[in-house]
């Protein structure tokens, strides 16, 4: 996930280019033509907030290609001018998603109140709060090159430490917290997605089964989670550590007293049992995650095992991932 967007402290010109902004935004409603009389109704607002680098910019595209009106690095004020905008006669906008953090300078502490005034108008309106561990945002920081907008000195652990601060009363009061460290953009959508968008339209279940390596940290994403390190280990024969369980000796080797088997033959019966019951809950993804201890081998094996199984039923839609099939043996 990259971090995008300027990283400069709002100035008085920034503060007027936004009242400018609104202004274009009010025109097109206020037109006849295009209203038809119609009284606007903001149904869902999502207030899109969280530390630098957690992963903003791609929470704003999943609403955005859901048909959301979308606004990047806004300041609260404007966010205050866009809700009462959206209430007026002749908008069309009905759902909405905007940005707020501390590119905003000065103005983004002014985030807190205007929540208390969204909730005091009868605003509909969904708190959404992105955060991920100091290593992993310092890593992304270093891999874009761009300077925290809270790091005066340059340095980027004490913008994250005055972040950390200044944010503390915004996530205590959101509505969904998510933590990106540990989840790749596809996987950050796809839990966004199912925490805070309705499923519109009835289809086959989207099942993951993720291999992961639990020295490399847990599976954030899992919701059924499976532990297979007590089949023997590939990882402590020579000729087997660089391969993977993509290879058929490695199958073979964790294979040998046939517990990989066996393993398998009780988890096809647990699943058989379950999937169609989520199926007929209609929850839209579920991720089914295998874990070993490097995330290469047994639950690599494993994983494939079950995308095999499961993949011609027509209730599901199978994609098997491999976590950290590619990290140095």
């Amino acid at each position: 996930m990259s971090v995008r967007g300027s990283r400069q402290t709002p100035t008085s010109m920034e503060a007027s280019r936004g009242a400018r902004l609104a202004e274009r935004l009010r025109r097109p409603w206020r037109d006849p033509e295009h209203t038809g009389g119609r009284r606007g109704k903001l149904e869902d607002l999502v207030v899109i907030t969280g530390f630098s680098g957690a992963g903003k910019s791609t929470a704003m595209a999943v609403f955005e290609d859901v048909g959301y009106f979308c606004v990047d690095n806004l300041p609260p004020e404007m966010i205050r001018s866009l809700s009462e905008l959206f209430s007026h006669e002749g908008s069309r906008v009905e759902k909405a998603a905007v940005a707020s953090d501390p590119r905003g300078g000065e103005y983004f502490e002014h985030l807190d109140s205007v929540l208390d005034e969204l909730r005091a108008s009868g605003t509909p309106h969904r708190v959404l709060f992105l955060e991920a561990d100091e290593a992993t945002l310092v890593d992304r920081f270093k891999e874009t090159r761009r300077r925290h907008p809270l790091a005066e000195s340059g340095s980027v652990v004490a913008g994250i430490a005055a972040e950390r601060e200044l944010l503390a009363p915004l996530r205590a009061r959101a509505d969904v917290v998510v933590r990106t460290d540990g989840l790749s953009a596809a996987e950050l959508r796809r839990r966004i997605s199912r925490e805070l968008l309705p499923r519109t339209h009835e289809g086959p279940l989207a099942v993951t089964f993720q291999s992961f390596g639990f020295k490399n940290g847990p599976a954030r994403e899992a919701d059924l989670l499976f532990d297979c390190r007590f089949l023997p280990n590939p990882h402590y024969e020579a000729r087997l550590r660089p391969l993977t369980g993509l290879d058929q000796a490695v199958v073979d080797y964790a294979n040998r007293d046939g517990e990989l088997d066996e393993f398998c033959e009780r988890l096809y019966q647990m699943l058989d049992y379950l999937l169609p019951r989520y199926v007929e809950e209609g929850k839209s993804h579920l991720v089914v995650a295998v874990g070993c201890t490097g995330g290469r081998h047994r639950s690599v094996a494993i994983a494939e095992r079950l995308g095999r199984r499961y993949r011609d039923r027509d209730d599901l839609s199978v994609e098997v991932a491999h976590r950290d099939v590619d990290r140095r043996p």
